[in-house]
């Protein structure tokens, strides 16, 4: 695989999965009746918290500090979410802007750490932490319950996207084609965890006895 080909050929995936996930942080803002300022605030650490995480981990240069369009991408789309009208914005709109973000960004993260050389069991986590470190970080902030610990299918379908991506590579899939597949597995299953409320088991410990 000539990884930064591959990085190349799915850098679309960075800036329409931190704009998804930006979009995701401004309506959780506005479903909170927040300032303008909290809108910036949320779309911008929603949308690069993970990716940040990752690349301090993986030993790269964090991704918006090096370019600007980044956050003045994220700051734009809380400023486009702050002058739409809440009608446009339906309940479960966060939700599906997640999905969308999730699936994305899992891919984009697990190629960006195998262009760098990580090995494709770390990537596919690196993948994982990019999808979903930045939703962690909104909802604790904003108070609700944080995406990792509801019951449906979240970082599941983040973890989906990631290995079925890094095994397509690693078996000679090319780049693009690899990644078109994978965003539809991971995207696939979370919509269905959204619409049907599908979960793993939760953990039952040692019950007792009648």
């Amino acid at each position: 695989m000539n990884s930064t080909i591959l990085y190349s050929a799915l850098g679309w995936l960075d800036l329409f999965g931190i704009a998804v996930f930006a979009i995701s942080g401004a309506l959780v803002a506005a479903r909170n009746r927040q300032t303008l300022v909290t809108f910036g605030f949320f779309a911008l650490v929603t949308g690069v918290g993970g990716g940040t995480v990752r690349d301090l981990l993986i030993g790269a240069p964090v991704f918006w500090v090096q370019d600007a369009r980044v956050p003045i991408l994220c700051l734009g789309i809380a400023l486009l979410v702050w002058l739409t009208p809440v009608k446009f914005w339906r309940p479960a709109a966060v939700d599906w802007f997640d999905a969308i973000g999730l699936a994305a960004y899992s891919v984009f993260g697990a190629a960006k750490a195998m262009q760098l050389g990580i090995d494709p069991v770390p990537a596919a986590i690196m993948g994982i932490i990019t999808a979903s470190v930045g939703g962690v970080i909104r909802d604790l902030i904003s108070g609700e319950p944080s995406i990792i610990i509801r019951p449906e299918l979240y970082v599941t379908a983040g973890a989906l996207a990631a290995s079925v991506f890094v095994l397509l590579v690693q078996t000679g899939v090319q780049g693009f084609v690899a990644a078109l597949i994978a965003f539809t597995a991971g995207f696939a299953l979370r919509a269905l965890a959204i619409v049907k409320g599908l979960s793993l088991p939760a953990y039952r410990g040692a019950e007792e006895k009648e």
